[in-house]
């Protein structure tokens, strides 16, 4: 539609609604990917477009969100990029059936699981490039970049897209009921920077139903020329035997339609969940208005908080980063239990107290294999102890939702050093069938935590606090990619990273390799120095468990003694490999094997 923005300032245009949510529905298997329905279902795509054009769709979104290389390498189509794209501009056409109608080709964020990795900025721009050339080669009317929840992505999108040749562009932002975006940004500041980079059109969808959609517009000023579109989501989504529904009825949305038009919006629709019969709702209610081309911020007032009687300051543990500068560190590993038997791990921890340790670490459920909670081991060595704590949070059993609360949770119980970590996966440990959740991986997670020590969720709600993390990552001096493990590292660094804790390390020439390429980064790098016990415990680690790396000459040791002799043998290389960390680091971790605390406690003893 050539005069679309013409159109738009005389009168208001109806979208369609959740393309994904309605194919299922139609019959789509769950977890098929979506656009490659346009090669092989072609009629099940053209069915849904055209019944939401017949439901008063003026604007039909193209059934290509996620048909970049990058989503559809996961299914084996990264060669059909153009043809998938192509073919999504064509089904959306020919459902229009020669009516006046606007296609609009939909691209969205480049999204990647934890385990793929990331992308920088100029490797994702060929990937939208490649994306938004096809679209407009089929001939679609504009670009739809659509629920972007990071402004600097929406506006490379955008960036691409005119570079592209796009005569028209617009573009939505998911953000939640704080309205802000991943970065902290406000909507209003979101949506202002995107008119200044040439969006003809913004807006918000694909994340809010529609009271919190209307609650974040009231926000937006609406000025002469300004274009304002508004796709919420059919209410909250309900999850019941293996199915997303959504609750929020036809009728309510046509209910609703007033109150968007009144605050400025010029393109309405709806994202998931809003099926045709909603479009249908809202098309004569729409009809019966003109748009709003003016219309003010509405500025809320603050509510007057009551005087509250001052609480005594909470005591916090000291930084370890500054005992660092004052001492020698030594921090010890010692796993909790696999059973509800405390009685050893607190016994071990005494003991180390008793032996000077500067910290105690608590793994994770390391290796996948099921521990008592390291947050409830923490809290029940702190009734025994005054151990300063180090607890992994590895993102593996968690999802974002419960990464916040779990180190919300750390923080209002006091303990501020937090190690980073991916996580081994589920299936490699004791209960296979667990499946691992990695909605983050240790960057995402070292970010996340550098928010909340600005004192701000991922969401962007402000938190009426900030956290005092002392943020700790992980780095594999054992990989044979030494260079790529340091390039990560850095990056780990730049996120926030303030300290890092290695592998163990059983050769000496990688302890003075380490120090060399680790400490002009300008962090505390505390090596790992496990004792090994025995052959057969040296061979599991050599072989079977990712990350290690034991020289073959102490395995050889290793193979002609046994028992408490075998024991010695790992512990005094353990001893001389420490020593050699002491002369190039400020610190030391020492892992302990199997709740084998004494060994630990000999070495601490021995060095410091």
């Amino acid at each position: 539609m050539a005069n679309l923005l013409e159109s738009l300032s005389d009168r208001l245009l109806l979208g369609d609604g959740a393309l994904g949510t309605y194919l299922y529905s139609l019959g789509l298997p769950r977890r098929y990917c979506l656009e490659e329905a346009n090669l092989s279902r072609p009629e099940l795509v053209r069915r849904a477009h055209a019944d939401y054009r017949q439901a008063g769709a003026e604007l039909l979104r193209t059934n290509t969100t996620a048909a970049n290389r990058a989503c559809l390498t996961r299914f084996g189509l990264d060669a059909q990029v153009v043809e998938i794209n192509r073919r999504g501009v064509e089904l959306a056409r020919e459902a229009a059936g020669g009516k006046e109608c606007t296609v609009a080709g939909s691209v969205g964020p480049i999204w990647l699981r934890a385990w793929e990795g990331s992308l920088s900025p100029e490797e994702r721009r060929p990937l939208y490039r490649e994306q938004i050339t096809a679209l407009l080669e089929a001939g679609c009317d504009l670009v739809f970049l659509e629920t972007f929840t990071e402004l600097s992505e929406a506006l490379l999108a955008l960036s691409v897209a005119h570079e592209a040749g796009a005569p028209r562009a617009a573009v939505s932002l998911a953000v939640f009921e704080e309205g802000r975006l991943g970065n902290g940004d406000t909507l209003a500041s979101g949506l202002a920077s995107l008119r200044g980079a040439a969006a003809q059109i913004v807006g918000i969808g694909g994340s809010c139903g529609i009271l919190a959609s209307l609650h974040l517009l009231e926000e937006i000023e609406v000025r002469p020329g300004d274009l304002l579109c508004a796709f919420p989501n059919a209410g909250k989504p309900e999850f019941y035997e293996g199915r997303l529904s959504y609750s929020a009825s036809p009728e309510y949305f046509a209910a609703s339609v007033d109150r968007f038009v009144a605050e400025g919006v010029h393109l309405l629709g709806g994202d998931y969940g809003t099926s045709p019969l909603h479009i249908a709702a809202m098309a004569p209610v729409l009809a019966r208005h003109r748009p709003r081309r003016v219309k003010p911020r509405r500025v809320r007032v603050p509510a007057i908080e009551v005087a509250r009687e001052e609480e005594p300051p909470k005591l916090e543990e000291e930084s370890l980063l500054d005992r660092c500068k004052r001492k020698r560190i030594a921090m010890v590993e010692l796993d909790s239990p696999r059973t509800l038997s405390m009685d050893k791990f607190l016994e071990g921890v005494r003991a180390l107290e008793k032996a000077g340790v500067d910290a105690l670490t608590l793994a994770d459920n390391s290796l996948a294999i099921l521990r008592v909670s390291n947050l409830a081991a923490a809290v029940a060595a702190q009734r025994c102890a005054r151990l300063p704590t180090i607890l992994h949070l590895a993102c593996r059993d968690r999802n974002l939702l419960g990464l916040q609360s779990e180190l919300m949770g750390l923080s209002v119980l006091g303990f501020r050093h937090v190690l980073a970590l991916t996580g081994d996966p589920a299936k490699a440990g004791d209960h296979p069938g667990a499946t691992s959740v990695y909605d983050l991986n240790s960057l995402g997670l070292i970010k996340l935590m550098t928010k909340l020590n600005d004192g701000v969720s991922a969401a962007g709600r402000d938190l009426k606090a900030k956290t005092n993390f002392v943020i700790g990552c992980a780095f594999n001096p054992n990989s044979v990619q030494f260079d790529s493990q340091v390039r990560k590292l850095e990056s780990k660094i730049a996120a926030g990273a303030q300290y890092a804790m290695t592998q163990p390390v059983f050769d000496p020439e990688l302890i003075r390799k380490s120090a060399e390429r680790l400490k002009p980064l300008g962090i505390p790098v505390f090596v790992g120095i496990m004792p090994v016990l025995n052959s057969r415990n040296a061979e599991f680690l050599h072989n079977e468990v990712p990350g290690i790396s034991i020289p073959e000459s102490l395995r050889e040791r290793l193979r002609h003694v046994d028992g408490p002799k075998a024991a010695e043998l790992g512990l005094e290389a353990a001893r001389s490999l420490a020593e050699a960390v002491l002369e190039q680091f400020g610190g030391i971790y020492l892992i302990t094997p199997f709740m084998r605390y004494d060994l630990s406690v000999r070495l601490v003893e021995a060095l410091f």
